[in-house]
Formats: structure tokens, C-alpha cells, sequence
């Protein structure tokens, strides 16, 4: 039994959480900024950083609380090292550190990316090989793992990440933020009216959306220069059918090619709900590869997907050390 006290501050979320063998859950705490962040249409990064200093103490103490444990049942403190915003990183690797030096733990650093693709274990043992669509407000990537703790990155995206792109048409349209969620609501709403060119990219994995974002933007001076209304829950749906379908296609083509036993959603976006229907219907063609969708829970930014991933690091050897600093743009770990 290996007990993992993780801790999460990429971005807009304080978050700690006590993880046993990978995948169970003892605590998972989240702060969020949420409601600070919206009322600038984005997350201001010196902003997200002052509100973990001042949460990161309290989450972590819930959450060794809500686990009832002690520091001296934990076996190792895992933190995400990046990527993400550097003032937030480094609140928690700062805090992680105090932490590990203080009571005589070792330290494993974690790639944020590959924390939600290990969330997916708290609903299923990890199969491999393995391919992982990872979708975020920073990253849309395809993984290919041929073993436990072995990332290929065989597909990216050349410009905006999807999630990024659904914030982008969110704020063009007036909608809010975080677009993700209230363009998935109002598409529901939407039918088949509006067209826009599906994106074009050289590699055969690769994504790419911000032509996209910019067509929706030109569709709509198109509409008012004719002096037509637009139809807000038309033209999300024609977006989110467009991006989805392009993406999802993408991912089915890698599966076929690449045979995995397992594909794995990750990331923000693989909370919406037209995108879970969609890899549904589609991976119907692909029946030798299990398809498995991550909890609504573990989609979002939290700390338990770092202990799973932190637990795999640990089997693994993978630890850090006390003069590591948080790294903004980490890279997937690689065995190439």
C-alpha cells in the first residue's frame, strides 16, 4: 500500500488530494477562482497566484484531515511541475518542497499532462498500449503509450488548443467564461443552419483551430453586414460540430493505424458531452480498443490525478529533489 499526498496550483485551482495504490481516492480538495477569473473573461496570472498563497495551507491541511491520515502514513509528496502558469506552479512546488524537507519525504514530480491521463485509473486499469486525446484549454494532443510511464506525443495542434478556441468563439459571441460549458449547453439548442471549413493541417494527427475561430468570427460580420440576426445557438452548434468531428475523426484514424487495447479521454474538454457521444458512436468501428471516458470529477484541474500519476512516477524511480523548480513549459516525458 503506497499513500501519495499530491498537490495541483497549474493555473486557477488550488487543489490537494490523498491517493492510495493510484487509484483510490482518500481526499481530493479543490479550491477554485472560478468566480474571481470570470469577471475578467480570463484567469489574470498574478491574481491566480496570490489566491494560492493564500489557500495552500488550508487545502492541504483538509485534505490530510478528510483522509484521516498523518504525514506520517504518507509515502511520498507528488506536485505538478508544470506546465501552466510559473506564479502558480510555483506556489505549489514551493509548498511541496516545505513540505517533503520538513517531514522526510521524498518528492516526484509530475507532469500536469500526464496527471489527467492517469485519472482515467480511477475508473479503469490502465491497458497498454495505450492512446490518449488529451484536450485542454492549453493542449489538444494525441498520446500513444506503449507501456506504463512511455509517452509518444504522434499528434498536436499548430496554433490554438480546442479549449482555448471554445473561450476564444465563447468571447466573440458574448457568451462568458469559461466557454467550454455554456457552449456544450447551448449547442444542445442549436441545429444544422450556419457552415464553416473544417481545419486543414499537413500532419496526418494534428490539429488546428484557430481558422476556425477566425471563420466564426467572419460568418458573423458576413450575417450583420446583410443585416441578419444571428443565431447564437445555430452557430455554436456548426462550431462545436465542426471542431469535434474533425477531432474525434483524427483520433479514430490514430487508433486504427496504432491498434491500442485502450483509448483514454483527458483534459477539461473531455467533459463535453458531444464529444463523449461522439468518441461513443465512432469507436463503435473500433471494437478491439476499449474506450474509457474519465469521471466529470477528474476532468477539471484537481490533485488526484496528480497522486495517480505520482504513483505511477513512483513505482517508476521517478523522484525529484529539493532544488527542482517549477518549469512553465514542461514537456511530456519521453523514452525516444
Amino acid at each position: 500500500m503506497t499513500m501519495i499526498l499530491a498537490i495541483e496550483s497549474s493555473c486557477d485551482e488550488t487543489a490537494c488530494a490523498v491517493v492510495r495504490d493510484g487509484n483510490q481516492i482518500l481526499s481530493n480538495i479543490v479550491s477554485s477562482q472560478i468566480n474571481v477569473h470570470t469577471l475578467y473573461g480570463g484567469v489574470v496570472p498574478e491574481v491566480a497566484s496570490r489566491i494560492h498563497v493564500e489557500n495552500i495551507s488550508a487545502v492541504v491541511a483538509e485534505a490530510l484531515q478528510k483522509a484521516d491520515v498523518t504525514m506520517d502514513d504518507i509515502d511520498a509528496v507528488a506536485y505538478t511541475q508544470g506546465p501552466g502558469l510559473i506564479g502558480s506552479l510555483h506556489v505549489g512546488v514551493q509548498a511541496a518542497k516545505t513540505i517533503a524537507w520538513a517531514f522526510g519525504k521524498p518528492l516526484v514530480p509530475v507532469n500536469h499532462m500526464c496527471g489527467h491521463i492517469y485519472a482515467n485509473s480511477f475508473v479503469a486499469d490502465l491497458k497498454f498500449p495505450l492512446m490518449a486525446l488529451v484536450i485542454s484549454g492549453g493542449h489538444t494532443e494525441l498520446v500513444y503509450m506503449k507501456n506504463d510511464w512511455d509517452f509518444k506525443v504522434i499528434g498536436t495542434t499548430r496554433d490554438d488548443a480546442v479549449g482555448e478556441a471554445y473561450d476564444k468563439v465563447a468571447r466573440i459571441l458574448g457568451l462568458g467564461y469559461p466557454g467550454g460549458p455554456v457552449i456544450d449547453k447551448l449547442a444542445r439548442e442549436g441545429k444544422e443552419h450556419y457552415k464553416l471549413p473544417v481545419p486543414k493541417v499537413q500532419g496526418e494527427y494534428d490539429f488546428s483551430f484557430s481558422g476556425l475561430k477566425t471563420a466564426v468570427l467572419q460568418l458573423i460580420q458576413r450575417e450583420e453586414k446583410k443585416g441578419e440576426e444571428i443565431n447564437k445557438a445555430d452557430l455554436v452548434y456548426c462550431f462545436q460540430e465542426t471542431a469535434l468531428n474533425d477531432m474525434t475523426a483524427k483520433t479514430v484514424k490514430a487508433v486504427e493505424a496504432y491498434r491500442p487495447k485502450m483509448l483514454v479521454l483527458a483534459g477539461g474538454v473531455a467533459a463535453n458531452s458531444r464529444l463523449r457521444e461522439l468518441m461513443k458512436e465512432k469507436m463503435a468501428a473500433c471494437p478491439e480498443t476499449e474506450l474509457v471516458l474519465p469521471p466529470l470529477y477528474c476532468c477539471t484541474d484537481n490533485a488526484a490525478m496528480i497522486g495517480s500519476a505520482g504513483y505511477a512516477a513512483y513505482r517508476h524511480g521517478l523522484f525529484g529533489n529539493l532544488g527542482d523548480a517549477a518549469d512553465p513549459g514542461l514537456e511530456m516525458p519521453s523514452n525516444d
